[in-house]
């Protein structure tokens, strides 16, 4: 599903990562964790396409995504990737349903289907009461399943999730933990996950750890 070869990435005189390689399978469940500074943030970003690594190759679904214009890719990453942010990212002037809806628009879904997958989605992650609010009259552990459920609705392939229960506390952390791995099994995707959370890192199918931008046993 994702192959990545002798990833490094420099900027100025900083070695950020050193050459990193690794292969994450299609519905697998995957944590990066290590010390802040090891460059995991870095990673997934490069993985998921939102930077550039000044050396090596990444493959996504078999496509060489360094290879794209950045149409293209701009189009790839709305078909095949969801992104999950610690800070969430939700627009603060629209309610919760469009936040979702959005991606599916810039798609080139029809408004009427992408509001009804929207919905389905937000009842899915157990807001179906809340559709109509803006993210300031949510609370955080609903505003960040509202960006999961924006995550998933261009139904993607893989889910890059960047601290995600890092401004939650350990009861919406558990549920949101809980939700990753009820929607891998329901839709298939791929998650790669940052964490300092260890139960969620213990949780995942494997644990892939980062020091100093080099992955260590």
């Amino acid at each position: 599903m994702i192959i990545a070869e002798n990833i490094k990435k420099k900027i100025g005189n900083t070695e950020i990562l050193k050459g990193i390689s690794l292969q994450i399978n299609l519905s697998e469940v995957v944590s990066l964790v290590g010390p802040s500074g090891a460059g995991k943030s870095t990673l997934l970003s490069i993985l998921g396409t939102l930077d550039k690594p000044s050396e090596g190759k990444v493959f996504i679904d078999r496509e060489d995504i360094l290879k794209m214009n950045e149409k293209k890719l701009a189009a790839f990453r709305n078909k095949n990737i969801g992104f999950v942010f610690q800070f969430h990212h939700l627009l603060p002037e629209f309610t919760a349903l469009e936040n979702v809806y959005i991606p599916a628009l810039i798609k080139g879904e029809s408004k009427s289907i992408a509001e009804q997958r929207a919905k389905e989605l937000l009842d899915r992650v157990g807001l179906s009461h809340r559709i109509n609010h803006k993210p300031t009259e949510l609370s955080g552990g609903e505003q960040q399943r509202v960006a999961v459920a924006r995550a998933l609705i261009n139904q993607p392939k893989v889910i890059f999730a960047d601290e995600p229960t890092g401004n939650l506390d350990s009861h919406n952390a558990e549920a949101l933990h809980q939700l990753f791995f009820e929607l891998r099994k329901e839709f298939g995707q791929t998650f790669v996950i940052v964490t300092h959370n260890e139960h969620l890192a213990q949780m995942a199918d494997r644990t892939i750890h980062i020091v100093d931008g080099v992955i260590v046993e």
